[in-house]
């Protein structure tokens, strides 16, 4: 192992082998739909919106950044590395697939949404919505 190894992104390879049963039964990786909601209004926060530009076409969320996952490689640059970055999509798979290629990309503070998009959507209560407003 050289200097330069120890400050190098970690391969797709490197991600997976974390994945073991540990990893998943702790949920490290990943962030319930409630505890999300709870930081949408936080400016620390990014909430990536991995899916396809017809799904989001169809129900946008205005507090998201939406970058489709087939265009994340081509993208990555326009996430910022200082905030902390919450991936979704409509059953948590997509999420799961932009957390990992992320982490390869030397991005450290990063979930995957735990949940259905349909349970984030949920989560948008009218009091959520009115600490989003001016």
């Amino acid at each position: 192992m050289t200097p330069d190894d120890l400050f190098a992104a970690p391969s797709l390879a490197d991600v997976l082998r974390e994945m073991d049963i540990e990893f998943l039964v702790a949920g490290e990786y990943g962030i319930t739909v409630d505890d999300a909601a709870n930081f949408i209004s936080n400016d620390h926060f990014l909430f990536l919106d991995v899916r396809t530009r017809e799904e989001k076409d169809h129900l946008a969320f205005s507090f998201a950044r939406h970058i489709p996952l087939h265009e994340l490689p081509d993208r990555v640059d326009e996430l910022p590395r200082d905030k902390f970055i919450i991936t979704f999509c409509v059953s948590g798979f997509r999420a799961a697939m932009a957390y990992a290629f992320l982490r390869t990309q030397d991005f450290d503070e990063i979930k995957a949404l735990k949940g259905r998009l349909d349970e984030l959507a949920g989560a948008m209560t009218p009091g959520r919505f009115y600490r989003l407003g001016p």
